[in-house]
């Protein structure tokens, strides 16, 4: 179907959150959702950053009001705190899962002693989705499929080696940032399976957004303006703003023909409207030992098994097998 960014499906009365909110590509993702009548939960670790997006969210979005939630993906304190306010909410449409450092660093940590580039574009995600996804189940079951949408990179497609360890990085940040996001696709087309297997009206979908640069990315105050350092790039003159680079993740989200399963990126490849595109076999079809030793791995770390089967509550893992209801004893 044709997409047109400007006239995006109304999104009145859905509730969708948004992580790394308080900038770039997050909070171009917010804005363009609220003008489409959603609303918005803009999630970050700063809370000044979170009021600040909140305010330009309000002036360019007349009648928007969105809600902040505080949540460092560093953390797994922090992000235990969010997902428990995730699962309390009544009404949940939609988890655009866009946050994550971007300390390139191989000796960065987490809080926690996870690789950082790992520990906040995978495990924090996947804690995030187990809490979530019984609150995106029920809305799913009322108001018709709920959607979590993982932000990947088109680099993924430059890897020649499977996914086999959730840890294996690379002391080459922009490889180790690849494997992050590569580890991410993994992770979020199993779970699309998982979820059509079992019957769960949610959808889990990739968006690549292609290359956003700030030079290109309009301003906002606080946000995106001369108080902010523009971070150079070298693809810019074949680059797109950050706004646009948004629109994968947003018609992920809105439009109504989107799947579990699918990626969007853009047409042109670095920038240009967003189509669904194949993703490569290492991450779509990876071995079944493989796929089945990551996800564990991932559930491990996460210190939560993803509760696929509509209803379930997140539960710890344990050392022994799973039970029949995907719960560990």
């Amino acid at each position: 179907m044709a997409w047109d960014p400007e006239n995006l499906p109304d999104q009145s009365g859905r509730t969708v959150v948004v992580t790394g909110a308080t900038s770039g590509i997050g909070y171009f993702a917010a804005e363009q959702l609220a003008a489409a009548g959603a609303h918005v939960v803009l999630a970050g670790r700063s809370p000044d950053r979170l009021t600040v997006a909140a305010s330009s969210i309000r002036e360019h979005v007349p009648g928007a009001s969105p809600d902040r939630l505080v949540v460092d993906l560093a953390s797994s304190a922090s992000v235990r705190a969010a997902g428990a306010a995730l699962a309390a909410y009544d009404r949940l449409d939609g988890l655009l899962l866009n946050g994550g450092s971007m300390a390139l660093r191989a000796t960065d940590r987490t809080a926690d002693g996870l690789p950082t580039l790992v520990g906040t574009h995978v495990v924090a995600n996947v804690a995030l989705v187990a809490h979530a996804l019984p609150a995106m189940a029920r809305t799913g079951a009322l108001h018709g499929a709920a959607r979590i949408v993982h932000t990947s990179s088109g680099f993924v497609d430059r890897l020649r080696r499977p996914v086999t360890d959730v840890l294996r990085t690379s002391r080459v940040g922009v490889v180790a940032y690849t494997r992050a996001k590569a580890v991410t696709e993994v992770f979020a087309l199993e779970l699309a399976r998982r979820l059509d297997a079992a019957g769960v009206p949610v959808e889990s979908i990739v968006a690549r957004p292609g290359v956003g640069v700030d030079a290109r990315t309009p301003q906002r105050a606080g946000i995106r303006d001369e108080t902010i350092p523009v971070q150079r790039n070298p693809f810019t003159p074949w680059a797109q703003g950050k706004d646009t680079a948004a629109w994968s993740a947003v018609r992920a989200l809105t439009d109504p023909h989107a799947r579990g399963g699918q990626v969007y990126a853009p047409a042109d490849g670095p920038r240009g409207l967003p189509v669904p595109v194949r993703p490569p076999a290492l991450t779509a079809s990876p071995a079944p030992d493989a796929l089945a030793a990551v996800w564990d791995q991932l559930e491990r770390l996460a210190g939560h098994v993803v509760p696929v089967a509509s209803g379930q509550s997140p539960r710890q893992p344990g050392l022994t097998g799973a039970g029949a209801d995907g719960s560990r004893a």
